[in-house]
Order: C-alpha cells, then structure tokens, then sequence
C-alpha cells in the first residue's frame, strides 16, 4: 500500500474516532444558548392536574420541551405515574376505598388505582382524569415529541424498581441512541437508586436530587451526570462548583433547579448559571428568563 493511502486511511480513522468522542450536549447546549432548559414539574401542573395526562399535554400545549414525572408501583407490580406514596392528595381514593387507609399506593392493585379519579380535586374541568401507567405516560410524551425527567419516587418501598422502569423504557423505545443522547433524565432523591440505574444502564443520564456538600461532588461525579438541588440552597459558587466535575460521560456536571415559579426567583437563579429549572408555571419562567 502506498504511504498516502496509509496516511489518508489513518486520517479518516483519527476523524471517525473523534467523531465518537464529540460528547452529548448539555442541557443548554441543547437548546443552542446559555439560558437555562424549562423542565415543567410534574406535567404543567399549575394548569392541570399533576402527573395526569392532561398536565403533559397542556406542556406541549405552551410549547414546552422537558416534562418531568414521578414513578412508583402497585401492589401487583404495575409501575405508575404519581407523586405522593399515598393515593389520597390527588385522588378520590378515600371516598372509593374507606376503608383502605392510608391508601398507599403500594397497597393497591392496578386494576384499583384505575378507577380512580386523579383529576377532580383539582378542577371540575379535568374529572375523570387517571393515574396513568408509565407505559401510558411514555407513549404521551413520544407523541408530544417531549423530552422527560423521570424520577423514581420512593425506590425504599420498591425493592427491583430501577430494572424494571429500564424495562418499561426500553420497551417504550427510549432507550435508543437518540433518546439517551439528548431526550433522558432519570433521578432520585436516593444516591443508591441513582447509582443502580447507573450501573445497570451506564448510558442513561441520571440526576441525584439533592445538596451534597462540595467535598463530596467527586464521589457523586461517578454516577450522576447532574446534581439537582432545591433553588433555596444554591448559589453562584455552588453552581461553578458542580461545573467544575466531570460526570460519569465526560462531560461537566449539570444543575436543574427546583422548583421554581415566579419570575423574580426564575432570573435571579438562572443568573447563578443553572443549567434548567424545573416548574410547575413553565411559561412564566421561560418568559423571565428566555429559557427553552
């Protein structure tokens, strides 16, 4: 072979090498500036009932990209979409089943919970709204075109729950490249959830909620591609020092913040440097702060 072939052959090599090593945009990247990604919490759920169907669609109806939902799981294994261990805030649980206190969500079947009203104690308007499954919820948001923050609630009560919200994922299709590249968060409130996820998929971007001190971001680095703290406890240099880590895909650590409503909170901690807030008015805080 002549030396330019070799030499054209191992340019192309180095190129697709490099091609494969460009890393994934972060979240603001993503959105082609430096403002912060709109993540509305829970669906848009200052405007429809939290985590139903309905507050997914009224996000896409504002035009907002990122939702954000909670996971957990029924009594005969069924995972679903709601907020709360216990089915009574945002549900008729306790008029249907008087006699089923404290109405966990862990106590009851799937068959049960979709008898439930999840839309009535919220407005009138939305009566009849389910709890929806995460089979449900996934197909919403992929014919939304939306992108999702899925956090495991609760994994204490459900020993196995990390594998099996992989499974749903992958059965769903979210799992594919292009999912994990730019369209999936999943987080807990657990480092160990966080960190079994991790392990069990490493090409998942994860999310721990939470304030850990700054001596122990390195530790978090190798499992949790973002630290996701409450907004009341960060600030300018708290944020430089999450970006300052790399997390488990090379790429510096993010922060969403949460959860935030108002215009005035919305810019004063997108000044800090976070990259998303999570909200349940994501149209005001996009407005406030240009956020995507």
């Amino acid at each position: 072979m002549h030396m330019r072939s070799v030499v054209a052959m191992a340019s192309a090599l180095v190129g697709a090498a490099a091609t494969l090593l460009v890393p994934a945009p972060t979240a603001q990247a993503a959105a082609g500036s430096d403002r912060p990604t709109v993540v509305a919490h829970r669906g848009a759920s200052a405007y429809a009932p939290e985590n139903t169907l309905a507050a997914v669609d009224k996000a896409a109806d504002l035009g907002i990209r990122w939702v954000e939902n909670d996971v957990q799981r029924t009594k005969d294994g069924e995972l679903v979409v709601i907020h709360d261990a216990t089915l009574a805030r945002t549900t008729n649980a306790e008029q249907l089943y008087p006699d089923r206190a404290p109405w966990n969500v862990k106590d009851f079947t799937a068959r049960e919970i979709r008898r439930l009203d999840a839309g009535s104690w919220f407005s009138p308007r939305y009566a009849g709204a389910r709890v929806p499954t995460l089979e449900q919820y996934m197909a919403r948001v992929s014919r939304n075109h939306q992108k999702l923050v899925l956090e495991i609630k609760n994994p204490a009560l459900y020993p196995g729950i990390e594998q099996q919200t992989l499974k749903v994922l992958a059965n769903e299709g979210w799992l594919s490249r292009q999912h994990l590249r730019s369209r999936l968060v999943v987080q807990s409130f657990s480092a160990d959830s966080v960190r079994t996820v991790h392990e069990l998929r490493p090409g998942v971007r994860t999310g721990f909620l939470g304030t850990p001190d700054v001596a122990d971001l390195p530790e978090y680095a190798t499992f949790a591609d973002q630290i996701n703290s409450t907004y009341t406890k960060i600030s300018t240099a708290y944020v430089a020092a999450i970006h300052a880590h790399r997390g488990p895909h090379g790429r510096p650590l993010e922060i969403l913040t949460w959860t935030v409503n108002d215009a005035d909170t919305a810019r004063r901690v997108a000044g800090y440097g976070v990259d998303g807030i999570i909200t349940n008015t994501p149209d005001v805080v996009r407005e406030a702060t240009g956020g995507s």
